[in-house]
């Protein structure tokens, strides 16, 4: 497990991957679904 450095050093943004490359950047990569909930699934009518 890695080790905490320094906290509340990067103002997060909803959507956004945060991770430490090679270099020791903090790098922000947009997610795939941005952060937001799945919507319902329609209900199937019964026949």
């Amino acid at each position: 497990m890695g080790k905490v450095l320094v906290k509340n050093a990067v103002k997060r943004k909803s959507g956004f991957l945060y991770y430490v490359d090679g270099k020791g950047n903090v790098c922000e990569a947009k997610m795939a679904r941005g952060g937001r909930k799945k919507k319902a699934a329609k209900k199937k009518k019964r026949r």
